[in-house]
């Protein structure tokens, strides 16, 4: 058995490093993660107009909307993580967020958002000859939220505008970690015996958010000729993970079963952000996000001896952006009428001594005559640590969203 033990360790310390925050939360998707905001470097939440739509960190900005907008997006992401000559691939494909806002004139404006939060993917085998043992390990779950969003602009200060949007949250988390027969110590004539038995502990769970129905957010917007920008505050809250725990002996005797519950102390997150134009079409934006964790989060861990936290640190992200906005002309030339879109972007992740540097860029396509655009972004970067505990990771992944804008009950003019 310690055998087996020592193989799942070499093996957890491998898999586990190579994908973010497995048994904690799981990796952070940038607030929205539309493909238009990734392909400026996830700056822009200050930047107001049509085609922007809903922020799920500046709730503000939907006030100064004047058309309904749809916004759909997917991410495909693929990373190699490299250690003393050692390297793992991996690649992930997900939905970050699906986006719909109504303007409604001098009420203001209402939208409701679906994005992910966080997400953990992985499914490995392992098969070591020198300790006799399989091991497999498969890991699923995300974290979303359902965000209804209201705006309005201020009354004789048409230029602010005011937001607030509650955060409802869902979502499941699960685990199975299998180790296969270990023969070394039976003879071969007598390892018929063992009948390639395997001990399994799954881990079944689902995330919702403690004593309330949701986590809140409120903001302020300033448009200008020039610049724009906006302040918010997101609330602290506790995540509330109910787990189900069975350890099985051949997949078919359970020989242990539990339920436990675990807690996740997130605290309140700090926003602002500025866009600053010139000459009408160049935009330069500034977005800061900073969240102070100062409590350890509790893993899944369970049979083993596995980990039981993960250890945190101040979660700091500062993205710089670009955007030539495109003509709105629809007689223009075609190369004129596109989005052309820069950025870059620093952030520590949540998890003590994880930090990330990644670049990116993009075009928003128009299709048709209404505004309805394709928004590509492709971006890259590399996730390292201060420790030699955790994998140095390169990563290049694709966004595309499809950003619709449409006039629905409003009147022709």
């Amino acid at each position: 058995m310690k055998k087996l033990l020592l193989a799942l360790g070499i093996f957890s310390g491998f898999a586990f490093s190579s994908m973010i925050g497995l048994d904690a939360l799981g990796q952070e998707q940038v607030m929205g993660g539309t493909a238009s905001a990734a392909g400026r470097g996830f700056a822009g939440n200050a930047k107001p107009g049509d085609a922007e739509g809903l922020s799920v960190i500046n709730p503000a900005r939907l006030a100064f909307d004047a058309k309904v907008v749809f916004n759909l997006n997917f991410s495909m992401e693929l990373d190699e993580a490299r250690k003393r000559g050692h390297h793992y691939s991996f690649s992930e494909l997900s939905l970050p967020s699906f986006n719909l806002s109504f303007p409604m004139g001098n009420f203001g404006a209402i939208g409701l958002s679906l994005w992910q939060h966080y997400s953990s993917s992985f499914n490995e085998e392992f098969e070591s000859e020198k300790y006799g043992s399989d091991v497999k390990l498969e890991y699923q779950g995300s974290v979303y939220e359902l965000v209804p969003t209201y705006a309005v602009r201020i009354p004789f200060f048409r230029s602010l505008s005011l937001g607030a949007s509650a955060h409802m949250v869902m979502g499941n988390t699960s685990r199975n970690l299998t180790l296969g027969a270990n023969t070394d110590d039976v003879a071969d004539e007598d390892s018929w015996a063992t009948g390639n038995y395997k001990i399994s502990d799954y881990v079944d769970g689902t995330w919702e958010i403690k004593d309330h129905p949701a986590y809140y957010t409120a903001a302020l917007q300033y448009r200008g000729k020039m610049v724009s920008y906006f302040f918010s505050f997101t609330t602290g809250y506790t995540l509330e993970n109910v787990l189900d725990y069975n350890f099985r002996f051949s997949e078919i005797d359970t020989l242990a079963a539990n339920r436990y519950t675990r807690e996740v102390e997130v605290p309140a997150l700090l926003a602002t952000g500025i866009n600053y134009r010139l000459a009408k079409r160049h935009n330069i934006m500034l977005d800061l996000l900073w969240r102070a964790w100062d409590k350890d989060i509790e893993n899944i861990a369970g049979g083993w001896n596995m980990p039981t936290v993960t250890e945190t640190q101040k979660d700091v992200m500062v993205a710089l952006g670009y955007q030539c906005d495109g003509s709105p002309l629809f007689y223009e030339s075609y190369w004129n009428r596109i989005n052309y879109r820069a950025g870059a972007w620093y952030r520590s992740w949540y998890i003590k001594d994880v930090f990330e540097v990644g670049g990116s860029l993009g075009g928003g396509f128009p299709l048709g005559r209404k505004g309805t655009t394709l928004d590509i972004a492709l971006q890259g970067g590399k996730r390292f640590a201060d420790t030699d505990s955790q994998w140095e990771e390169m990563f290049i992944g694709l966004r595309i969203g499809l950003t619709g804008i449409a006039t629905w009950g409003m009147e022709r003019r």
